[in-house]
């Protein structure tokens, strides 16, 4: 059974745990901002990722389609490589929930009370209603557990494989 787990090792191109986590944040980006833009279709929130990165720059009937959202969906995806990237270089030996719980409502209070002055098509954040606090709250939670959870286990998998190959050349 160790044979077969050491050959299937040796078998797959070794990726970095780096590499996965930038995979990992263009997934999150892609997956929870699309939701987030499903939530907005069904009018849970007052905000969508087109809101966010189209309407409050252009206000042209293009900015309401769904070409935008999808656009503005994978755009997130891009821009959550840096997230993935500042969980990566801060709080990958975090274990368990809570990190990425915590990583999750500090990105949801810095978008929603720092950046929305920035985007003029955004309501203040006392001017949206509880559906969309408490809907883009829980986004942004799932989104850091999402991260944080994948981060921590592809590093701590990493050190664990690289354990045991030394450990395997020691007996």
């Amino acid at each position: 059974m160790a044979d077969k787990q050491k050959d299937q090792r040796q078998q797959e191109p070794q990726q970095s745990v780096l590499a996965k986590a930038m995979i990992t944040g263009f997934t999150g980006g892609v997956l929870w901002s699309g939701l987030g833009a499903i939530a907005y279709y069904f009018n849970f929130t007052e905000v969508s990722s087109a809101s966010f990165i189209f309407r409050s720059f252009w206000q042209t009937d293009w900015t309401g389609t769904w070409l935008a959202e999808i656009l503005a969906v994978l755009i997130v995806g891009i821009l959550s490589l840096g997230t993935a990237l500042l969980y990566y270089l801060v709080l990958k030996k975090r274990n368990g929930i809570w990190p990425g719980v915590f990583f999750g409502l500090g990105l949801w209070a810095f978008v929603f009370l720092l950046l929305t002055p920035i985007f003029p098509a955004i309501p203040t954040f006392l001017e949206l209603n509880s559906d969309t606090w408490v809907t883009t709250v829980c986004l942004f939670i799932l989104y850091g557990v999402f991260i944080g959870y994948s981060i921590s286990y592809e590093y701590r998998e990493f050190n664990e494989t690289l354990n045991s190959y030394s450990n395997e050349g020691r007996i």
